[in-house]
Formats: structure tokens, sequence, C-alpha cells
């Protein structure tokens, strides 16, 4: 049975039952210009928490080998939140400090930033390995989070990537997760999915 930690800061609340590490399988299936990416793969997530108010998020994908072997396809870090105004106690930009004292945010500021639909707006900033930068937009919602592509920053000489949207959900204990892309010249559409669940 998964325990909520007793010491998040009260921003998390919303995300907590995300944190810890998930293990499981799932599929590609991505076609472009008559070429069809499909197979099997083996993906973990870990989401953790430092204290501050964000969770911090890594992920590695690849392509299951019979014999147990694999070959890397994805490896990116990041770190999520609530979206919400800055205050004079975030410290920041870069390393500057915050210009008031923090006072302890509760359930009740944490209410304030509920939405229209009943969810609370987040934020996801994402780094893949290759160099590529995402930034999700979207909102939780219990146990169910929607997120779509606000940018998308590609170094010189990276693939064609400009879009993408992720949906993660919590059903009978296990972290189900999808994944649309355009990519390569093609529009918006299904990518991978997987099943996951929580590493012991």
């Amino acid at each position: 049975m998964f325990e909520l930690p007793t010491d998040l800061p009260a921003d998390l609340a919303p995300l907590s039952w995300l944190i810890g590490v998930w293990e499981g399988t799932g599929v590609v299936d991505y076609e472009v210009d008559g070429t069809h990416y499909s197979g099997e793969i083996a993906h973990r997530v870990s989401f953790s928490h430092d204290g501050g108010p964000h969770l911090n998020y890594a992920a590695s994908a690849w392509i299951a080998g019979a014999d147990g072997s694999g070959t890397p396809l994805l490896s990116e870090t990041g770190f999520w939140r609530l979206e919400r105004p800055s205050l004079d106690s975030d410290p920041g930009p870069a390393l500057l400090p915050a210009t008031a004292t923090a006072a302890a945010r509760t359930a009740d500021d944490v209410e304030t930033l509920r939405n229209s639909a009943g969810g609370f707006d987040i934020l996801a900033s994402l780094v893949h390995s290759d160099g590529t930068s995402e930034l999700y937009v979207g909102q939780v919602r219990g146990p169910r989070i929607d997120l779509t592509t606000d940018a998308i920053v590609r170094p010189v000489g990276a693939k064609p990537y400009t879009a993408a949207t992720r949906m993660y959900g919590l059903v009978e204990g296990h972290l189900l997760w999808a994944w649309d892309i355009a990519a390569l010249g093609r529009e918006l559409g299904s990518h991978a999915s997987a099943r996951l669940k929580r590493a012991d």
C-alpha cells in the first residue's frame, strides 16, 4: 500500500499521487511517409520531491529485447509544478534569493488556485538527452493529468518535432500514460502509450 509523504509542501498535494517509481511496458506506433515505427517498449518513470514546490521528474524508455537487453530510446528529466504567480518569497530567477520571508503555504492557499473545471493548472518542463526541451501546460484533475506543449526548443540539427500532448491517469493502481506527437512533418497523432505499476 502506498502512503503519501507527510512532509510535502501544500502546492504538491494535487500531484502527490504521482510520487514514486513506476515501471512497465508499452507500445510505440507512429507512421511517417510510409515508414512505420512500431514495437514494444520498456518504460521507467520517477517522480520525487526535495522540499521545494515542485516534483522532480526522470524517465527512460528502451526497446524491449527478448533476452532482457534493450536499445535506448529516450532519457528525459524535468520538473512539474502547479501554475501560480511567482511571489517575492520565491527565489529566482537563476541564483537570486527571495526578497521576502516565505510564509508556509496552506491547503487554503492551494485551493485558491483551483480552476473553473475543478482542477489545477500545471506546468511541466522537460529536457531530453538530445537537447530538445518541452514546456507543457495543462491541468491535474483528481487522478488525471492532461498536458499540451506550449513551446518546444530543438538544437540545431535535431529532427523536426513541433508539438505534443501527454496524458497520465491513475487507474486501478496503475499509471496509464499516452503521448501524441507532431514530428517528421506529420500532424499531431498517436505515438506511444504504456501501463506502469509502482515499483517496490
